[in-house]
């Protein structure tokens, strides 16, 4: 099991923080089971903003996997498809608990210099930062 740091669009981060996306959707995800993912927000934010238990990892075609998370998606059918695009198969984290860092943290702070185009693996702990 290991952490993961994902830069995603800081709408899709609010979605994430008020309940309404329990799913976070990749391209590509890491070879290794991740159990959990630092959210860092990208421009204009550009902070890691909170941490995500990852409840399960979803693999499925396009199709099928919409069909199991539409409901707590926190996007159209429309933007879900254009993201998966011709890509086989599509990919969901199952996200369980969500806490806020107090702070919002830099990258540098994890020892990462520049914001990952789909995740970096992340070593530091960020035990008792959370609310």
């Amino acid at each position: 099991m290991c952490t993961t740091l994902l830069s995603i669009n800081p709408e899709h981060v609010e979605n994430i923080l008020n309940g309404t996306k329990k799913y976070e959707f990749r391209r590509v995800i890491p070879r290794e089971s991740v159990d959990k993912i630092l959210i860092y927000s990208t421009s204009p934010v550009m902070k890691v903003v909170a941490e995500a238990a990852v409840e399960e990892t979803l693999t499925d075609s396009k199709t099928k996997l919409w069909e199991r998370t539409k409901e707590y998606s926190g996007i159209s059918r429309g933007f879900y498809r254009q993201y998966f695009d011709a890509r086989k198969p599509a990919y969901a984290f199952k996200l369980g608990e969500v806490s806020v860092f107090k702070e919002p943290k830099t990258l540098e702070e994890f020892g990462i210099k520049t914001p990952p185009q789909s995740f970096v693996y992340v070593e530091k702990e960020t035990k008792n930062d959370a609310r």
